[in-house]
């Protein structure tokens, strides 16, 4: 398989909990954890759309996880929040 690129599909914004000032994703959490190929000829980032067929556009590129074998694809602390498609087409 090619280059995969984690990326994040955020929750989306609350008006209560937006900020006054600061960036629009600062308050924004992962809603979902998805993998997608890497875009042709740029390995960091995604392509248009993830394993799942989802569009990446909107979506926040995770930061690279440690690259030690046998680790999950998924950052750790995400684990309950990783789309159950995408995992199953990085089990294949």
């Amino acid at each position: 398989m090619s280059d995969i690129v984690v990326v994040y599909e955020l929750e989306q914004p609350v008006a209560a909990r937006a900020p006054a000032a600061g960036p629009p994703d600062a308050e924004r959490l992962p809603r979902r954890v998805h993998a997608a190929p890497a875009a042709p000829g740029r390995p960091g980032a995604a392509g248009p759309r993830t394993l799942c067929g989802k569009d990446t556009f909107a979506m926040t590129k995770a930061p690279p996880p440690p690259s030690r074998p046998g680790e999950a694809w998924y950052p750790a602390a995400y684990a309950s929040l990783v789309c159950p498609d995408c995992d199953a087409v990085m089990e294949i």
